[in-house]
């Protein structure tokens, strides 16, 4: 224990630049955070040299917490913008979209064949061939409604 009394501002410093630098390595913020909280753990030792290692690490914690916590709350309320928000969620990206029935929808059941893949299909009863416009998705069920020929249908894409 007494190689802890010997802590100085540099020490923390160190830390704070290896949490920042793991961050790298491992992204998510959570690190970072801990990485500014020994920043200042180091500047609150700079300014008071007597601190104590035990109130050294309870700053450290604290800091660290309420930082982790108030990105987090502060991500929450503004989210990242992205030219591409529908990446992660297959369905959504289809929403929309013209494609040609693949198995007839029988009592509000059938198939279509999106791209490489075979989706679930759910809507009011059509033959298989016809054409259906995406409107909405509840998990892996495309929700669809027939296209008549007087609605713009464009090409399946």
């Amino acid at each position: 224990m007494n190689e802890l009394a010997t802590v100085t501002y540099w020490h923390w410093w160190i830390l704070g630049a290896v949490l920042v630098t793991l961050e790298i390595f491992a992204p998510g913020a959570f690190l970072l955070w801990m990485g500014v909280a020994a920043g200042v753990v180091g500047v609150v030792v700079l300014v008071l040299p007597g601190l104590g290692w035990e109130y050294q690490l309870l700053i450290f914690a604290v800091v660290s917490v309420a930082s982790i916590a108030l990105w987090r709350l502060w991500r929450r309320r503004h989210p990242l913008e992205t030219d591409q928000p529908t990446l992660n969620r297959r369905g959504e990206q289809y929403v929309g979209r013209v494609f040609t029935l693949e198995q007839p929808i029988v009592n509000g059941v059938g198939k279509i064949r999106v791209d490489d893949s075979t989706w679930r299909a759910e809507g009011p009863d059509c033959a298989a061939g016809a054409r259906v416009r995406v409107v909405g998705v509840d998990g892996t069920l495309l929700r669809v409604v027939p296209v008549t020929d007087a609605s713009p249908a464009g090409p399946d894409r």
